[in-house]
C-alpha cells in the first residue's frame, strides 16, 4: 500500500490542504537563515536614507557597529576582559582565520556532523599546521571532550547544525584555547562565557539576520595568542588576519566593507533579546519549544526524536526522524504548499527526518500550532 497520495509531478496543495485556523502565525521554521522579525525589518527601512548606503567608517555605521558590540557583551555575559570582535566571511571564514590566527601547530576536534567535520577538514589540510587530533561521533550523538597531549588548540561546536546535538560548553584540563563554533547557539542556548577563549558565530540564526558576517568573544588569551602569532611573521591573508580584524573592531568597524543591513539587523536582534530578559530569557524561550516538539514527537507512533539522549538534544534546532508510513519530504511538500517553510532534513544527512528551527524569534505557540499541522498531515498521507 503507498504511503503517499502524491503522484510525481502533483501538486501537493491540491491533495492536501491545512485548514487556515490551524496554521501557525508566521510559516518560517528554518535553521539558517532563520526567521527575521518584522519589527526589526521595519526599523532597517525607517533607516533606509540616513544609515544604508553610507560608509562603514563614518560615525553613522560605526555607531552602530558599536551598539553591536556592546550588546554582544550583555547578552553573552562577557567576563571581564573579553572583547567582541567583527569580521566578514561568516564563520566558514573563522575557521580560515583561526588556522592561521589562533592555531599555533596542532588542535583537537570533535567532529559530530556535517560542519564541526568542516572545521576538521580545514585544520586538516593547512599547509602550515600539523595534522589535528579528532574524536568523532557518530551523527545524532556527542564525543566527549577530553585533555590531548601537544595540542594548542581546542575545537568544537556548541551545537551541530546539521544533526540537532549539544555540547556542554567547558574546558579540557589543559593549556590549549578552547574555540567553540556557537552559529547555531548564540543567543538561544546558556553557556558560561569564561570557559571559552573564543566563542564565534554567524548571524543568520538565533540572531535573526543574515550571514556573510562572523562575530566572535575573544578571552584575553585570545587575544594575546592572536597578537603574537601576528608578531610572528607567519604569513596571512588580510581578509583572514585576526590582528587585523581586532584592530578594527576597537574602532567599532570591520577591515572590509560589511552589509550594513547585516550588522542593523543583527543590532535590533540582539537589543530585543536584551531587553526581554537577555540570556535566560532567549532560552527558556527556545526550551518551551523545544519542550513542545520534543513531546509531540515522543507522544507520536510515527515520529521520535531522532538524538537518542535528551541531555544532548538540542533546544534550538529539532531533528525528528519518522517511519516509513510516511515520507518526510511528502511532509515537506504539504507544509511548504501550505505556506510553512524550510523544515526539510539536512540533505547530507540522508534520512526520512524533518529539521526544525527553535530560535527565539520563533513564537513557541507556532511550534505548537506546527506540531498540529504535522497531524493533521500525517492522518491524510497514512492508509
Amino acid at each position: 500500500m503507498s504511503n503517499s497520495h502524491f503522484l510525481p509531478g502533483a501538486d501537493p496543495n491540491a491533495a492536501i490542504v491545512i485548514p487556515r485556523e490551524m496554521l501557525p502565525s508566521d510559516g518560517r521554521f528554518g535553521c539558517g537563515p532563520s526567521k527575521f522579525r518584522p519589527d526589526a525589518v521595519s526599523a532597517l527601512a525607517e533607516r533606509a536614507v540616513d544609515y544604508l548606503g553610507t560608509s562603514h567608517r563614518r560615525a553613522g555605521v560605526r555607531r552602530v557597529v558599536g551598539q553591536l558590540r556592546a550588546g554582544i557583551a550583555q547578552l553573552l555575559n562577557a567576563p571581564d576582559g573579553y572583547e567582541v570582535v567583527l569580521g566578514n566571511g561568516g564563520a566558514t571564514a573563522f575557521w580560515d582565520a583561526a588556522s592561521f590566527g589562533l592555531i599555533e601547530r596542532r588542535s583537537h576536534h570533535l567532529s559530530l556532523g556535517e560542519f564541526s567535520s568542516k572545521f576538521t577538514a580545514v585544520a586538516s589540510s593547512a599547509p602550515h599546521l600539523d595534522d589535528p587530533s579528532v574524536q568523532a561521533a557518530e551523527p545524532g550523538t556527542a564525543p566527549v571532550l577530553q585533555a590531548v597531549e601537544d595540542v594548542d588548540a581546542y575545537c568544537y561546536p556548541h551545537n551541530e547544525t546539521s544533526t540537532g546535538v549539544m555540547i556542554d560548553v567547558s574546558r579540557p584540563d589543559s593549556d590549549g584555547l578552547t574555540l567553540v563554533d556557537a552559529t547555531s547557539a548564540a543567543g538561544g542556548l546558556r553557556f558560561d562565557a569564561a570557559a571559552t577563549d573564543a566563542y564565534y558565530f554567524a548571524p543568520q540564526k538565533a540572531l535573526s539576520s543574515d550571514g556573510g558576517l562572523w562575530i566572535a568573544l575573544f578571552s584575553p588569551a585570545a587575544v594575546e595568542r592572536v597578537e603574537r602569532m601576528a608578531a610572528s611573521q607567519r604569513w596571512t591573508p588580510a581578509f583572514l588576519d585576526l590582528k587585523l580584524a581586532l584592530d578594527n573592531s576597537r574602532k567599532d568597524q570591520t577591515y572590509n566593507t560589511p552589509a550594513l543591513a547585516t550588522v542593523f539587523l543583527t543590532v535590533e536582534q540582539v537589543n530585543w533579546l536584551n531587553e526581554s530578559g537577555g540570556l535566560e530569557w532567549a532560552a527558556s524561550r527556545s526550551d518551551r519549544s523545544a519542550e513542545i516538539l520534543y513531546g509531540w514527537a515522543e507522544r507520536s507512533d510515527i515520529a521520535t526524536p531522532f538524538v537518542t539522549d535528551p541531555a544532548a538534544r538540542s533546544r534550538v534546532v529539532a531533528t525528528i526522524d519518522f517511519d516509513t508510513r510516511v515520507s518526510a519530504d511528502d511532509l515537506s511538500a504539504v507544509l511548504r504548499a501550505n505556506g510553512i517553510v524550510d523544515t526539510e532534513g539536512y540533505r547530507k544527512l540522508g534520512r526520512n527526518q524533518l529539521r526544525i528551527g527553535m530560535f527565539p524569534a520563533i513564537e513557541p505557540e507556532d511550534i505548537e500550532a506546527l506540531c498540529a499541522c504535522l497531524d493533521h498531515i500525517t492522518e491524510r498521507l497514512i492508509d
